[in-house]
């Protein structure tokens, strides 16, 4: 098959993935293989492929937004069969004994593998996975639209729950990409009055075709005190204009597997009356399951661009210029 691999992470300018022909990839009896349809193209891949996050797997096929159809079944695998609809997402593999595992945090289990870091991902023909972790897709989708559902829309998920936005709450976003416009519509869906902060103007229109209250640049005051904030983009200096932005008790959910250095923080401006930062690891199985069945009964829009898998390294490369509205998508 054909795929792209991460030969020498670098700056997307000196191409650090590379398109070849690989080995299909194998399967045990507890796995699936999948055709891809479409995988969405991430951040966390533009991080892994320039270096930011360090490969865990030498030549490793990235993506973890994956769309396909089940090709073949491991011997010991229930309930699939051959062409079977599913999403292959970040997280791959947790232990599933220890502490955090029995308590229901998978996402914190120290042996924790991830698609697209320490196994190869969707930016290929076909992509191997774990049954267990395999996902069911909602109807009423194409697999451009479902693709960074994956990760944009679970991660997203998971950031709103982290930011604890009450009811009817005002809930403040910065940067406006692939997982910010689509945690917008589950926190508009759900009541919340959402106000973004971001520097592209394509972005800007984006959120406000969505229904924001306001929208202004990137480090900009909302037009008020935010009860809740979400940071998508991974840029340190955000965090304090967001932890000023809060109201007393507020929340500032950071999404990013990455984040540039955090400038130091003044404690009465930032922290005090009780505002809190919550970091945001990965996603558990549960996560995904809610977020999916949550779009399948709410019609998310979702914002794609379109790209050939032959066209990985230039969507990488519109990623990092800011220049993809919404999330790009690899159709092979």
């Amino acid at each position: 098959m054909r795929a792209w691999r991460v030969v020498e992470p670098g700056p997307v300018a000196g191409h650090p993935v590379r398109f070849e022909s690989v080995p299909l990839p194998e399967i045990g009896p507890n796995d699936l293989l999948v055709r891809v349809l479409a995988c969405g193209v991430c951040r966390t891949d533009l991080h892994v492929a320039e270096g930011d996050l360090p490969v865990h797997r030498a030549g490793v096929v990235p993506g973890h937004e994956v769309v396909g159809v089940v090709h073949r079944v491991g011997e010991a695998v229930e309930g699939f069969a051959d062409g079977d609809r599913v999403g292959v997402a970040w997280l791959r593999s947790t232990c599933g004994q220890c502490r955090y595992c029995r308590r229901g945090d998978e996402n914190l289990c120290p042996d924790s593998r991830y698609t697209g870091w320490d196994e190869d991902g969707g930016y290929a023909e076909f992509v191997a996975v774990p049954a267990a972790y395999a996902l069911p897709l909602p109807d009423g989708y194409e697999d451009i639209e479902l693709a960074p559902l994956l990760c944009a829309g679970i991660i997203g998920y998971r950031a709103l729950k982290r930011a604890s936005v009450p009811d009817g709450g005002k809930l403040g976003i910065y940067g406006f990409g692939g997982s910010a416009h689509i945690a917008a519509q589950v926190a508009l869906a759900r009541g919340a009055e959402v106000h973004v902060m971001t520097r592209s103007e394509d972005a800007r229109n984006l959120a406000r075709e969505l229904g924001a209250a306001s929208v202004q640049g990137a480090a900009d005051a909302p037009p008020v005190p935010l009860d809740a904030a979400i940071l998508f983009a991974p840029v340190g200096d955000l965090v304090p204009p967001a932890l000023e932005a809060l109201d007393r008790g507020g929340i500032l959910s950071i999404a990013g597997i990455h984040l540039t250095d955090v400038p130091q923080l003044n404690y009465q401006r930032h922290l005090f009356y009780e505002r809190e930062i919550r970091s945001v690891t990965a996603n558990t199985r549960k996560d995904s399951r809610e977020f999916l069945a949550f779009a399948g009964q709410h019609r998310i829009r979702v914002a794609t661009m379109r790209y050939g898998l032959d066209d990985a390294d230039r969507a990488l490369a519109d990623l990092a210029g800011d220049r993809v509205r919404g999330a790009a998508v690899l159709i092979p």
